[in-house]
């Protein structure tokens, strides 16, 4: 909707994902306070946390250059934008080799910030698709209905001369419900399913919304966007992580006591 804030440098996409970052932590923080975690374990997940962001960043960009590059490599391989999942799947990855790496060395354990992680993730992800809905990326296909919204074309500044469908407004909303119900739930009954929820929850939003898209992303597998292909993985993902963490609750134990 409104690209550029000075001068075409600074972008309220940029300001929005940072602001999005920040909340993500902040909310980790609170939940961590709340749920009196040990102190050096939360510096330890930070640090851990903005190096997997990083990483996350440069994930997201391999990942939407690899795709694009198949769909068509006369091209060449190179740096055509970024995909979220991307970043989320390289993100988690780093975050949780380093996690493992020094899990000795606190007294702290991963089942202890299982559950606040994906609410910051939420939250921070709600935030950042509103940058996208002011950037005028990720959005849907052409449409005539009352929703549509007729985005300004970065290279131009014009407006594009058919409206499409919000559909990176219509994910921030979601995301930001799911980051409410859950939280609510959560602050009344803990409970350390709230990442396999998350999963789950965006893996088949994000399945269902990929219909409604209009951007081109590249290709990955044969009658699936790349985003739909990894969906359906989140959401047989989580089904393994509520057994485990069935079998590992440590909110069981401190209610027993």
């Amino acid at each position: 909707m409104y690209p550029y804030v000075i001068g075409g440098v600074i972008t309220l996409y940029g300001i929005l994902v940072g602001v999005g970052v920040l909340a993500c932590f902040i909310v980790f923080w609170l939940l961590a306070r709340r749920d009196k975690v040990d102190p050096a374990y939360v510096n330890f997940i930070s640090v851990v946390g903005v190096v997997s962001v990083a990483a996350g960043f440069g994930f997201a960009a391999l990942f939407q250059s690899l795709y694009d590059y198949i769909s068509d490599p006369s091209s060449g391989f190179r740096y055509t934008g970024l995909t979220f999942q991307g970043g989320l799947i390289g993100g988690a990855a780093v975050f949780l080799i380093l996690v493992f790496a020094f899990r000795k060395k606190f007294k702290g354990k991963l089942t202890d910030v299982v559950s606040s992680v994906p609410l910051g993730i939420l939250l921070g992800h709600s935030i950042g698709r509103v940058g996208c809905f002011m950037a005028g990326c990720c959005y849907g296909r052409p449409t005539d209905s009352w929703i549509g919204v007729s985005f300004i074309d970065p290279a131009t500044g014009e407006h594009m001369a058919e409206k499409v469908i919000p559909t990176n407004l219509i994910e921030a909303i979601f995301l930001f419900i799911a980051f409410v119900v859950l939280l609510i739930i959560y602050l009344k009954k803990r409970h350390p399913y709230n990442l396999p929820i998350y999963m789950i929850l965006y893996g088949i939003f994000r399945f269902v919304i990929e219909f409604f898209r209009g951007d081109e992303r590249g290709s990955f597998v044969p009658g699936l966007s790349p985003s739909q292909f990894w969906s359906l993985l989140m959401v047989v993902a989580a089904i393994p992580i509520i057994i485990l963490l069935a079998r590992k609750n440590p909110y069981k134990k401190v209610e027993a006591k």
